[in-house]
């Protein structure tokens, strides 16, 4: 029997370089090894440098055997700052310079694998790549290796994506007004509540040329090229987005909510973070001290930007709703530092009776404190769905992307939260807070509290992503025979 024959497959994970992406993906990588396959996992230099310094990456994994980190370049220059406005030239980057590395590495014997202190070559048998990256499809078809592709984005949001051509096809994009209250119909199971406002905040441009346009309106075309679609969701939540996804991508796996999934594996590896920045843990401590569901824990996640104004009313509309808050001000996240000399007197005194301010949070045991009783968030998928699994309602406030679809997704189809989309005014800030936390308090809490049952309940053994998980490996075990 040759070698390669008697290993078990060797998996090759390329996820997108964002913090978002990258947290799901190490997940999945980590509930794969666990199922007795081998794992590389490729990250560019420069998340792979920022996760070095704020993780424990480099130890984590010394007890899974055929597990390992490799590194690409994404072609840019060490000081640009992937973020914002800036991302879509890393997309550029890794379509123009990215594809030939990855080729070269994928044929050459640069993935080697430690088995028991021998070094092996190993053939990757199968690659899982984040389906915004074609050119690894590309890749795959040129040296015959099955590809899935995974979406960490939220699947209301792909579903958009797929459904683009139809929007421009049917003249209801470009807008054709700036009534941004419009319904859109062009979106097969969304026709009752969607509206303009709710597509991702590139579509206001107006502009067919626009990168984000050109980039996103092919993802039904470059997804369905895979093998099948592994998705960070679960079927109770998004079946009928899903049932439609099907129509272009028939073969699903949803398998989430992923950070919970693999909580759910017994292994001998300790919990730990995946985060691009380092954790203040000093703000469990606080929250210790507070009583149940009294907390509004605040985070607009990894990218979100905002200024001076804006966080000056945020942070009245806080303090005048008279709740505690937990609030992550993330460091570069506010247009120039003079914020932090020149605070109203008031609010530092409001902050100091009812307040805790950090830079980063341990976010997924905060949204498991019993003190949480609400997150204001940025509608981020992997934050929605850790809210979810803990069974916390939600005021949205997105920022571009998925994120504006997902924020009409919790208010007007699960009913687990408020969307304050295109609204920064401290009136409204301290509506809605009290709304979550006090007026509404319970219609919100049972609401979120069954969809925590429902994301729990498919994680056991017969639940649907269970299931769907253990199908995606008995699939990469049978194409990887085939390679």
């Amino acid at each position: 029997m040759d070698e390669q024959e008697s290993l078990p497959p060797h998996v090759l994970i390329f996820p997108l370089p964002l913090q978002g992406p990258v947290n799901s993906m190490f997940k999945l990588a980590e509930l794969l090894c666990f199922s007795g396959l081998h794992i590389t996992i490729l990250l560019t230099e420069n998340i792979h440098n920022r996760l070095v310094l704020h993780t424990d990456i480099t130890s984590r994994f010394d007890q899974c055997p055929g597990f390992q980190i490799k590194t690409i370049s994404d072609g840019l220059p060490d000081d640009h700052p992937r973020d914002g406005e800036k991302f879509l030239e890393v997309f550029d980057s890794l379509r123009t310079k990215t594809k030939t590395l990855f080729k070269d590495m994928l044929i050459s014997d640069s993935l080697c694998v430690d088995l028991d202190g021998e070094v092996r070559r190993r053939v990757v048998s199968c690659i899982i790549a984040d389906g915004v990256l074609g050119f690894t499809c590309d890749v795959a078809d040129e040296i015959n290796v099955p590809i899935f592709c995974v979406r960490t984005i939220s699947s209301c949001c792909l579903w958009i994506f797929f459904c683009l051509p139809e929007l421009i096809e049917s003249g209801e994009y470009p807008f054709k007004d700036d009534n941004l209250d419009e319904p859109i119909k062009s979106v097969p199971g969304t026709e009752t509540f969607l509206r303009r406002r709710d597509l991702p905040e590139f579509c206001r441009s107006g502009d067919l040329t626009d990168p984000n346009i050109q980039l996103f309106k092919t993802e039904g075309q470059e997804n369905s090229r895979a093998y099948g679609l592994i998705l960070n969701t679960f079927e109770e939540l998004d079946q009928p987005i899903l049932n439609q996804m099907r129509t272009i991508c028939p073969n699903l796996y949803p398998i989430g909510p992923l950070h919970a999934h693999l909580k759910k594996k017994q292994t001998t590896l300790r919990s730990s973070s995946n985060s691009l920045w380092a954790e203040d843990r000093t703000c469990i401590d606080w929250l210790n001290d507070q009583l149940p569901n009294s907390v509004i824990y605040v985070s607009f996640g990894s990218i979100a930007t905002m200024t001076n104004d804006q966080l000056i009313e945020f942070w009245y509309g806080l303090v005048n709703s008279k709740q505690n808050f937990l609030w992550v001000i993330r460091p570069n996240s506010i247009g120039g530092e003079e914020w932090k000399s020149k605070m109203p007197v008031d609010l530092v005194k409001g902050t100091k009776e009812r307040g805790y301010i950090v830079e980063w949070a341990p976010q997924e045991e905060v949204l498991a404190h019993p003190a949480i009783g609400g997150f204001w968030t940025h509608c981020g998928w992997n934050s929605i769905l850790e809210s979810v699994y803990e069974g916390k309602p939600m005021i949205c406030w997105p920022y571009f992307f998925d994120q504006q679809v997902n924020s009409r997704f919790v208010e007007k189809v699960w009913g687990l939260g408020l969307d304050m989309k295109d609204t920064c005014d401290r009136e409204i800030v301290e509506k809605m807070v009290k709304d979550l936390m006090v007026l509404r308090k319970q219609e919100f809490l049972g609401r979120a509290n069954h969809m925590s049952k429902l994301a729990k309940n498919c994680l056991m053994e017969g639940g649907s992503s269970y299931s769907n998980f253990d199908r995606l490996v008995k699939d990469i075990k049978s194409l990887s025979n085939k390679v």
